[in-house]
């Protein structure tokens, strides 16, 4: 599973997230709603994949839909 790290952080956003924090090469991700964060590391350009599956996830488990912008 190959997305772009911008790709992937346009999609977080997307769903309600909001860059926290950086540290190092982790990006935290929050919502108002999920009590759980969202690392994301950028590898060569691209998101990591198990990252991205973490992601999809959430966004199953907390039933959350992409907002309109």
């Amino acid at each position: 599973m190959n997305v772009g790290f911008d790709d992937m952080i346009n999609l977080v956003e997307g769903f309600g997230f909001r860059l926290c924090r950086v540290r190092g090469s982790h990006h935290i991700f929050i919502h108002p709603e999920v009590p759980e964060l969202i690392n994301l590391q950028r590898v060569g350009g691209q998101a990591k994949p198990y990252q991205i599956r973490q992601f999809l996830k959430l966004v199953e488990r907390y039933n959350l839909i992409l907002e309109d912008n």
